[in-house]
């Protein structure tokens, strides 16, 4: 999880437009249709294809429950609801037809929540967030790994360990990666229990800057992308969102970090933390840019941080961001086999654990060998000429690796990774001309349905395609017929039902999400509401200022920038740090300086106040009134220079051309 994650996703509205007409007699109140008889039979063949009646994983995912979180639930504040497990309740029984019975699986075993034992001194708080929060009791105190997404839901989770816990304070605090769902909560952690300089916080290298850079520059993009593929819009029903395959969802409160005061790299071999030896692996450029494994040699046990899960992960991921490297990937896994081969017990930041040593060989085994054979044989099909589109057409796991659930692709998919490692090693272009400087999808599209006959044409091929269980190219068709015609309503009706099936029959979480996303927005339109940033600004506080300036520069408008050479100096009154930023041939630049010389005007600022005006929480008014803001130079320049920055469209159209 990231923070452009937590920015979308708290931005999205829940709510279905009660005025929005259906169109369908097999509608729900939000809009979704039935399954059809081609799903059904989609999901009885995936009920034949695999032994859904297994209950090694259930036994293990009740293993150890000290304590229930059946009725668990977070609020802000302001009493609004950020987390419900009851909204989940109705993910029991059999599959209906409307989910692909391998995901509804997956998703009631991640309905398995509360406080469990892992074994004697290490318990885990499963199911009340995205992640897992891992307690290890040490010496004087609670070594807590992983305090989930948000302060209001490790506040809670945390209360809900101690009614059935010894009542310790906490001693220690790790994170195991950067991505927000494993350190957003700390906040919520203290100051019920003090922050010292005592208590150590342990992170891999690298933490910080991967933490509050991650998706800044970006961000607006990923963060629309996000909403389709965690489904923040969609009821919590048998035709919505039922979980994400690594988890059920995030918690959207308040979110915090923590500098840590403990880093872990190559040179890190062990380190007693509160009396507990930890051996740490570093594993960076894997599921994050910035990630560690450990092994606690007293219990045997082995945490595989998210380096493994109950699932195929992403070497590519649904909102956008960088590929992830495969081979190193599958190396680590392989390291970690091999040095923590006595292990007994694994754990992770998501899902539930493994017990015996031969168990957590195999299936670290098999995660391994997932992520190299779609690495080997997507490069194998790329030297003989095949396309990313059509490797990821013929590419399946061989039996042996697809009939062990832990890696199926209920998060990532063999289809998505499998063009993520063509675009790891060749990029964009597939070597066609004919795709070097495609015509704009627009434009094509208008083509494509004038080149078919026209409107009507298109919709009865579509239409046909949709009769015969052809969900795909009815989606392909209909895609070219909104866009050229994005106000033909009855174009959009047929694509939603068309992604509504899509979405039914898909194993993955996110591809689920993604589908019935779109068919929501098709029919509802796409959220206006915007994000409290308020609730990100513990983060923002600890968020190196450079950043901000690296995706201002994505923001210059430079039509308007065109012959315009002005340079402006901040300083940062409470941070005692200078930066000049200067715009050049239609380009902003930044850079550290010592004094403010060669600048048209200078701004002095507390960075309390730079993040207060970023979150909303200052006007532009109460800025130019704050006594806490001192400008000088050629005030015109200083507006001019401002006034060439846009703000970021979080509502641009995706399943629309707008």
């Amino acid at each position: 999880m990231l923070a452009s994650v937590i920015i979308a996703l708290s931005a999205c509205d829940t709510s279905p437009s009660n005025n929005t007409p259906t169109h369908h007699p097999s509608a729900d109140n939000a809009g979704f249709t039935a399954a059809t008889e081609a799903t059904r039979q989609h999901q009885q063949a995936v009920r034949a294809a695999l032994d859904l009646q297994q209950q090694d994983d259930w036994q293990q995912a009740r293993r150890g429950q000290l304590a229930s979180a059946d009725d668990f639930s977070a609020h802000l504040p302001s009493g609004e609801r950020i987390w419900d497990r009851a909204a989940y309740q109705f993910i029991s029984g059999e599959a209906p037809d409307s989910v692909n019975p391998s995901l509804w699986r997956q998703a009631g075993l991640n309905n398995l929540s509360g406080l469990f034992e892992v074994v004697p001194g290490i318990y885990q708080l499963r199911g009340m967030d995205l992640a897992n929060m891992t307690l290890i009791e040490g010496k004087q105190g609670w070594i807590v790994v992983d305090p989930l997404t948000s302060a209001e839901t490790a506040q809670a989770a945390f209360e809900l360990a101690m009614q059935h816990l010894p009542q310790r304070p906490i001693s220690a605090v790790l994170f195991t990666h950067s991505h927000i769902d494993h350190f957003g909560g700390i906040n919520g952690l203290f100051p019920q229990f003090a922050l010292s300089n005592d208590i150590p916080i342990v992170a891999p290298h690298g933490f910080m800057h991967e933490a509050t850079i991650e998706n800044i520059v970006a961000g607006s993009a990923m963060s629309r992308r996000a909403s389709f593929m965690y489904g923040k819009q969609l009821p919590r029903t048998t035709r919505g969102h039922i979980g994400s395959g690594l988890g059920k969802s995030p918690a959207f409160g308040h979110f915090g970090i923590i500098e840590p005061s403990h880093s872990i790299d190559d040179s890190t071999e062990a380190m007693i933390i509160d009396g507990v030896t930890f051996e740490f692996q570093y594993t960076p450029d894997s599921e994050a840019p910035a990630e560690m494994t450990f092994y606690l040699p007293e219990y045997n046990a082995f945490c595989g941080a998210e380096l493994v899960s109950r699932t195929q992960h992403n070497l590519y991921t649904l909102r956008g961001a960088k590929v992830r490297d495969a081979l190193k990937w599958n190396g680590y896994i392989e390291q970690a086999r091999q040095r923590f081969s006595q292990a007994h017990v694994y754990f992770g930041s998501h899902h539930w654990p493994i017990w015996g040593k031969d168990a957590i060989q195999q299936f670290l085994i098999g995660q391994r060998d997932t992520y190299k054979f779609i690495h080997d044989q997507s490069v194998r099909l790329m030297n003989n000429g095949a396309t990313a589109d059509e490797i990821a057409q013929q590419l399946q796991l061989p039996q042996s690796l697809a009939q062990q659930f832990s890696n199926r692709g209920y998060y990532g998919t063999v289809k998505h990774n499998a063009k993520a490692v063509y675009q790891f090693y060749m990029g964009w272009y597939n070597g066609n001309p004919a795709h070097l400087d495609p015509i704009p999808r627009v434009e094509a599209a208008s083509r494509y349905v004038a080149l078919a006959g026209g409107d009507e044409a298109v919709l009865q091929n579509a239409q046909q395609a949709f009769e015969q269980g052809d969900y795909r190219w009815a989606a392909e068709l209909l895609n070219h017929l909104v866009f050229a015609q994005p106000g033909h309503q009855e174009a959009k009706q047929w694509l939603a039902r068309s992604y509504d099936q899509l979405g039914y029959q898909a194993e993955s979480g996110p591809w689920r999400d993604a589908y019935l996303t779109g068919a929501y927005e098709l029919r509802h339109g796409a959220s206006q509401k915007n994000l409290d940033l308020r609730q990100m600004k513990s983060v923002f506080l600890h968020t190196p200022v450079s950043h901000f300036f690296t995706s201002m520069a994505t923001r210059l408008k430079a039509e308007e920038a065109d012959d315009t050479n002005l340079a402006v100096a901040i300083h940062f009154s409470d941070l005692q740090q200078s930066y000049r930023l200067w715009i050049e041939n239609s380009v902003l630049h930044h850079q550290p300086i010592d004094e403010a010389n060669d600048v048209d005007a200078r701004l002095t600022l507390s960075h309390a106040l730079f993040i207060d005006l970023l979150i909303g929480n200052a006007g532009i008014k109460d800025v130019l009134l704050s006594d806490d803001i001192h400008s000088d130079g050629n005030h015109w320049d200083l507006i001019k220079f401002f006034s060439l920055f846009e703000k970021p469209n979080q509502h641009f159209a995706i399943v629309t051309p707008e």
